[in-house]
């Protein structure tokens, strides 16, 4: 659900944390729970896609 008080979203068009209502969802990541969630995301992105990847390797 979109715009609700938990809602935070990784913009990456303008590359920060939104809370709430912001950018169209197609260009955010989330919602998560926390402002630090959302600020760890591309983080997150990076290291789920290497486990991933590593797991395809097998």
């Amino acid at each position: 659900m979109k715009g609700t008080d938990g809602d935070w979203w990784f913009c990456l068009k303008h590359m920060k944390v939104e809370h709430g209502p912001g950018c169209p969802d197609k260009d955010r990541m989330g919602p998560y729970d926390s402002e630090g969630a959302a600020a760890n995301a591309l983080s997150l992105a990076r290291e789920r896609n290497e486990a991933w990847r590593r797991q395809n390797e097998d």
